[in-house]
């Protein structure tokens, strides 16, 4: 069964986290939310969320990393050099790393998307942030071991993709949730 963990840090935007988690795991895929400080994090829209878990060397057998956005969320994953590590560690490995929304910037501190594809929340004209990337404004951008996606709205589309990119059957799941519906 593949292994997906899910970091959390307060300030994460709890429907890209929970939303896509959900998806993940109806599609049989084993999720662990892991905290990076504590085990109630808050949400960015103070939503209270029990861990599965805090953040740990063992993540590293997980077959994807996935990073939700929110503020300050992002910020908060961005300043723990462990978090940085793991990321750098998955990359190395050629491991699955997603980042919705503002978790793209997660990325780019971790100094791995010179010269890859990607997006996030819309950023102005003049943010630096993706400088070293090809930014594109796509709902979803898949780059290699990169998977990027732009927010809430687009939450759907990105678990959808997840699920495919680990080997479920995301055209089964999105009928059994009826979003058939929506076609």
């Amino acid at each position: 069964m593949k292994k997906i963990a899910c970091m959390l840090a307060d300030g994460f935007e709890e429907t890209e986290a929970l939303a896509t988690v959900d998806i993940l795991r109806r599609a049989g895929f084993n999720v662990d939310l892991v905290s990076i400080d504590k085990e109630i994090v808050r949400g960015s829209h103070d939503i209270k969320v029990v861990s599965d878990r805090l953040i740990g060397d063992d993540l590293l057998d997980a077959d994807m990393i996935f990073l939700p956005g929110g503020l300050p969320g992002a910020t908060n994953l961005m300043a723990d050099q462990r978090v940085l590590e793991l990321i750098r560690q998955f990359d190395k490995k050629g491991k699955w790393i997603a980042a919705i929304c503002a978790a793209p910037s997660v990325l780019a501190a971790a100094g791995i998307i010179k010269h890859r594809k990607l997006t996030s929340y819309p950023i102005s004209a003049t943010d630096q942030t993706y400088d070293d990337a090809e930014y594109l404004e796509d709902l979803v951008v898949v780059d290699g071991n990169l998977v990027t996606s732009r927010g809430v709205a687009t939450v759907p589309e990105f678990a959808f993709t997840l699920v495919n990119l680990l080997d479920g059957d995301a055209s089964k799941l999105h009928k059994a949730m009826l979003f058939n519906l929506l076609d």
